[in-house]
């Protein structure tokens, strides 16, 4: 039984890392956004501090870019066999972007810039009573990024930059423990930890001709530490001097991320861009717990992820000075091996489609208005570690607003 609970403390933050892996937010700006999240090679705006923000010098003016999206998830599970169904609580999360980029002086081939940006942020609930309790009730994420950025502009064609990074976020977790209190429900465990970590953002923009630009970035990988979370249990007083209140300490891999990507003018009117994205999920190999309290010992859990890529696509048409329209599409690959998928946070390769319109209503203002829907395939996966087996079928819908305002 001990055991069976111990293992509650690698799930919580390893579903805070499959979160990140197959749930990982490509939403930090819209006009990429509704272009498949395509930014690495094209500066719609400030909003290239995350996307490349060595493009960032090749944005000639003042500029503050700010957006709001709605992520609405559903999830399905399936137990296998068998006809048991269960349906996660449908929820919002409300990830946000703020970016303010600027030359340093007027004609300078310096930018500096500053982008405030939600990379992972979201969660799920199954219910108190749900077939798999013990794994997990509910679960929340939650991240804020922050990268002071410096761009130059070596040539006209020609430009580099960098971020450093700061992370910090927080997450929440409950699970039902298979100990029965007086009014003949579960008891249960509740998690808590804020992590911390530093890592930095590099990018080059190149204009090949008139109609080409090329990006190529890096973006670092990102340990999360958490050196002061807590677990709670609330369990019958005959057994809770076994489950005693105890602080952990942990250190998260959120990973390291190339992508390179090509926008091609094909007229006066048309832009298509292509990102390929390569993320080093495979550096994440286990998840190590050391836990203050000495009845509850160190646990060793392992992941055993694999490096990904996705590829993305886009479009941007100019209908007339002031509105343009945008498509895009991209494929995802999940992480996440079968042996390891855990209904906290479960995941699949992911199909994504995108649109979106940009206005300009005056001369210094824009607005945007986009639109994501993710979907999978029914996945038949299993968690091995906890005997734990069943399909999952994931959709998300995510419309976002936001505006950028030209000095």
């Amino acid at each position: 039984m001990k055991k069976h609970l111990l293992v509650t403390g690698s799930l919580l933050l390893s579903s805070a890392l499959s979160f990140g892996a197959g749930y990982q937010l490509n939403l930090q700006g819209l006009r990429q956004l509704a272009m498949g999240g395509t930014g690495t090679a094209v500066p719609w705006d400030v909003s290239t501090i995350f996307y490349n923000p060595g493009a960032l010098a090749q944005i000639d003016n003042f500029q503050v870019n700010a957006s709001a999206l709605a992520i609405m998830p559903k999830v399905r599970y399936v137990q296998s066999p068998g006809t048991y169904t269960a349906d996660a609580e449908e929820q919002t999360f409300i990830p946000f972007n703020v970016y303010i980029g600027s030359p340093i002086a007027y004609k300078s081939r310096t930018h500096i810039g500053v982008g405030v940006y939600t990379p992972f942020g979201t969660g799920i609930n199954w219910g108190n009573n749900w077939a798999g309790r013990y794994l997990v009730q509910d679960i929340t994420l939650k991240s804020v990024f922050i990268q002071p950025t410096i761009s130059y502009k070596i040539s006209d064609a020609v430009s580099v930059g960098g971020g450093l990074i700061y992370a910090m976020g927080n997450m929440e977790m409950h699970r039902a423990v298979p100990l029965t209190n007086e009014n003949l429900s579960d008891g249960n465990v509740e998690f808590k930890g804020d992590g911390k970590g530093w890592g930095f953002n590099l990018g080059v923009h190149w204009t090949a001709s008139e109609r080409v630009q090329i990006g190529l970035t890096y973006r670092s990988q990102v340990n999360m530490k958490v050196n002061r979370g807590y677990a709670r249990f609330s369990v019958p007083p005959s057994v809770s001097a076994s489950f005693p209140y105890t602080v952990f300490s942990t250190t998260l891999p959120l990973p390291q991320v190339v992508s390179a990507g090509i926008g091609f003018k094909a007229n006066d009117n048309l832009t298509l861009t292509a990102d390929v994205n390569v993320t080093g999920w495979g550096a994440y190999k286990e998840l190590a717990f050391d836990f203050e309290q000495p009845a509850i010992r160190d646990t060793r859990s392992p992941r055993n992820y694999r490096t990904t890529f996705a590829v993305r696509g886009g479009a941007n048409y100019d209908f007339s000075d002031r509105l343009a329209g945008m498509i895009g599409a991209a494929w995802d690959r999940s992480p996440v091996r079968n042996g390891y998928v855990t209904p906290e946070l479960p995941d699949a390769d992911r199909g994504v489609f995108t649109a979106g319109i940009s206005y300009k209503p005056f001369e210094r203002v824009t607005f945007n208005a986009v639109a994501e829907f993710v979907t999978t395939d029914a996945r038949k996966a299993s968690f091995d570690a906890e005997n734990f087996s069943g399909i999952y079928r994931i959709t998300a819908f995510t419309p976002g607003v936001g505006f950028t305002f030209d000095f």
